[in-house]
């Protein structure tokens, strides 16, 4: 397979491309959204994670909630959520999400979590919670939960993912040799076998990747076999952008052409369904992931 242009690290320092260019959040919705978000003391991962697409979710009348707090346990160098010892367990979370994703009337909604490494079930009760109560008040909801590395606790696992979600999401992230410099508390392998458990589960199951931290073309196509090998049904890719000087910088900017390229790859390597892009995230479209 030809690979296709990239921009050097060099011009990265300069400006971004075109292609990643996103226009501010406004509209009507947008404020809506902003107001109930507020209103119940929500985060979300549009805000903490600094999503390109926030203006568009948003503006659709959509969001990604984020539970268990705003501050993670873990520090990946790619990650804009803040780093530290958690003060919160809000046991009365799963009861606010759910009467906010009720009062939005979300048809689909996207749930996230920080790592919560300090808490034996690693956050796995509040999970389960907050899928039933939205289920409860919300029965024609679909949902999508994008859980967070069990560190192996697979008891924890398992109730995270047995509330009713339609859709099981854990993010890969990057490429086999890049995760001790990526994702240096996490395992590739582990990884794996946590999206290996949730097919076994009877899920449909869900992965990300970003590119453009110096990834090569047949190491991402090894990441798409290993999926495949695992039952992963869904990808997403999409471009890093480094959040701030603090994190790991860019390597290149990947071409429009070639994420198609990688679209065209992952599906004829056996994957059910490829979202690529450079500004797709892990809950874009995510409503057409529910029937695949």
């Amino acid at each position: 397979m030809i690979e296709l242009p990239v921009i050097s690290e060099e011009q990265t320092k300069r400006k971004k491309p075109d292609w990643l260019r996103v226009k501010l959040p406004v509209g009507r919705e947008y404020a809506n959204v902003r107001k109930l978000v507020d209103q119940h003391k929500l985060h979300t991962i549009c805000e903490s994670g600094n999503c390109p697409n926030m203006g568009e979710c948003w503006g659709a009348g959509t969001a990604t909630f984020m539970i268990l707090g705003n501050v993670c346990t873990r520090s990946c160098s790619f990650c804009a959520v803040a780093t530290g010892r958690p003060p919160e367990y809000d046991t009365d979370e799963p009861r606010r999400v759910a009467e906010a994703i009720q009062l939005m009337k979300v048809k689909h909604a996207v749930i996230t979590s920080v790592n919560r490494d300090e808490l034996k079930d690693r956050g796995a009760e509040i999970w389960y919670q907050t899928v039933v109560e939205t289920k409860r008040l919300s029965p024609n909801t679909t949902i999508e939960t994008l859980i967070p590395d069990v560190k192996s606790n697979w008891d924890a696992l398992i109730r995270m993912i047995e509330a009713g979600q339609e859709v099981v999401s854990h993010n890969m992230e990057t490429v086999e040799r890049l995760y001790r410099r990526v994702r240096p508390q996490a395992k590739y392998g582990r990884s794996l076998e946590q999206i290996r458990r949730t097919k076994d589960f009877g899920k449909r199951t869900k992965t990300g990747i970003m590119l453009g931290l110096g990834e090569k073309v047949d190491e991402v196509h090894k990441a798409m076999d290993d999926l495949v090998a695992h039952g992963c049904d869904i990808l997403t890719l999409g471009q890093y952008l480094q959040p701030t000087k603090m994190h790991i910088e860019v390597a290149e900017f990947i071409h429009p052409d070639q994420f198609a390229a990688y679209r065209e790859e992952g599906l004829k390597r056996g994957l059910k369904y490829v979202e690529s892009g450079p500004l797709v995230r892990s809950s874009y479209h995510a409503e057409r992931h529910v029937n695949i």
